[in-house]
């Protein structure tokens, strides 16, 4: 085949996974074939698009706010999910507290809407690291600059056996605040947050594990909780992160009855015994995805994660694609 047929079939596909994420839920689905592809290519995204770590929400006005690992926590933004602009830093001053441990950046951030406020959990700390600590800011607006710090939620130390950064917020029907985080040493943890605060809850000050790799690699971080028909889904990010074309990074997941778990496989394997069903794995030029966050959007559910771009040199780049549970399971597609 022709280098121009070659590139002319690449635009075809291009153009029909952007018109995927464009139609309603309903006939996307009827679209999904019964079998769907194992690790399909991200949806096409243009502009700044080089992040680590995204998390997204869609403003009232339609506006998708999109943060990411770097700096005072990098900003992007974009009307159509598909052209992303950058803007200024979610701090414009960046807190003095996160040189206590060792850094002037933040990680991992996880931004939400609640109470009529958004709000975003992040971590500071130093690569291959447990001394850590995850932070919370809030805003009327979601945007730069508008950020209040609130000060340290969980941390972590050297004689921790857990890690404490890559949190997300949960809140269960119930009305009832879960934070996960955690990242390799005894993996995946959870906590009961006080909804008034943000913070931890003070009669509850359980500490639960929700997955693990006990044999082996410790490789397993960056929790994302989800209910959907009645079960609670657990995403995470296996295996080497950040070595751009070496990275082997992967997003599996596991489902239970009850938010703290035993969270299992498709298999029955238990996510706390090395378990979890693969969603998003390495393929072609789009290397180590994950990093990953879910998002609702009016067109259904939204994968957003990095990967590593074997095409260009493995810089770290935005993808997004839709999730059907019609097997029960997520799918990517």
């Amino acid at each position: 085949m022709s280098r121009t047929s070659r590139t002319a079939r690449e635009h075809r596909r291009a153009s029909r996974r952007t018109a995927l994420l464009a139609v309603p839920a309903a006939v996307l689905l009827a679209l999904v074939p019964s079998t769907a592809s194992a690790y399909p290519n991200p949806g096409t995204v243009t502009g700044s698009v080089v992040v680590h770590d995204p998390t997204m929400i869609r403003a009232a006005d339609g506006r998708y706010l999109l943060y990411a690992t770097g700096g005072g926590l990098a900003y992007h933004t974009s009307t159509d999910r598909v052209a992303f602009s950058a803007g200024a830093d979610a701090f414009s001053t960046r807190p003095s507290w996160w040189s206590s441990y060792g850094t002037t950046e933040a990680w991992a951030p996880d931004i939400s809407y609640h109470g009529g406020k958004y709000l975003m959990y992040y971590a500071v700390s130093t690569f291959g690291s447990n001394k850590s600590a995850i932070g919370l800011a809030g805003s009327t607006t979601g945007l730069p600059g508008s950020w209040s710090d609130y000060g340290t939620v969980y941390t972590s130390s050297t004689s921790s056996d857990y890690n404490a950064i890559d949190p997300n917020l949960f809140v269960d029907d119930n009305g009832t605040w879960w934070l996960s985080f955690g990242s390799w040493w005894t993996g995946l943890k959870m906590i009961r947050i006080d909804p008034s605060t943000g913070k931890q809850l003070a009669s509850d000050t359980t500490r639960y594990s929700t997955a693990y790799r006990p044999t082996g690699t410790k490789a397993v971080e960056a929790p994302y909780v989800v209910k959907r028909n009645g079960y609670y889904y657990l995403f995470a990010s296996y295996d080497t992160c950040c070595a751009g074309t070496s990275s082997t990074y992967k997003v599996k997941v596991g489902r239970a009855t009850s938010v703290t778990g035993p969270y299992y496989d498709k298999s029955g394997v238990a996510m706390t015994d090395n378990g979890g069903t693969p969603v998003l794995e390495s393929h072609g030029r789009y290397i180590g995805p994950g990093g990953q966050s879910i998002m609702k959007d009016v067109d259904g559910d939204l994968i957003v994660y990095h990967y590593y771009d074997g095409d260009d040199n493995g810089t770290p780049k935005l993808g997004i694609n839709l999730l059907d549970w019609s097997s029960g399971w997520p799918v990517a597609y």
